[in-house]
């Protein structure tokens, strides 16, 4: 069972490193979850915060723009598209209340690219439009956003498309 092979692993996994503690647990129970608290507590200072108070992330608008047109991108085409598909945005403007985001979808085959774009476009055209109503939830405005779908072969092999695409080496 799971749970025979868990012991063995953690003796190996202490072995490897040494571990202030080692905490099996079923994050389903509260009990494990207020051990684990528990066992945390004295490692944890306090100190100066890292964000502001009401702060959601110390990520850029043009970031998360680009997050969350992923996120629509692989949930909606599912197991069909490689993960060495990504998205580049290109232009991130704000003009008042209004951003208007550029982006590209960049795929490594043409018959990917069809995938995305699907029958008549209308596969983009969710994607689009459901990344675009988070983006305004999100941003609390308006958002124009302008979808582009091109092809970049073995561009995941290419450390420098890689940096340019914003990935870390």
């Amino acid at each position: 069972t799971p749970r025979e092979k868990l012991l063995p692993w953690l003796a190996e996994l202490g072995q490897l490193r040494k571990f202030a503690d080692i905490v099996p647990m079923f994050v389903q129970m509260a009990a494990y979850s207020l051990r684990l608290l528990a066992i945390m507590e004295p490692y944890l200072r306090e100190g100066e915060w890292g964000y502001e108070e009401d702060a959601l992330t110390d990520r850029s608008e043009r970031f998360l723009a680009a997050e969350i047109l992923r996120e629509k991108l692989f949930r909606l085409t599912g197991d069909e598209l490689p993960y060495t598909s990504t998205v580049v945005i290109e232009q991130f403007a704000q003009e008042g209340d209004l951003r208007r985001i550029s982006a590209a979808i960049i795929v490594d085959r043409d018959g990917h690219k069809a995938m995305v774009i699907g029958a008549g476009g209308e596969r983009l055209k969710r994607i689009s439009t459901e990344a675009r109503q988070d983006m305004q939830t999100l941003f609390g405005g308006p958002v124009f956003l302008e979808v582009w779908v091109k092809t970049r072969s073995g561009w995941a092999d290419d450390q420098a498309a890689v940096r340019a695409f914003g990935y870390e080496d």
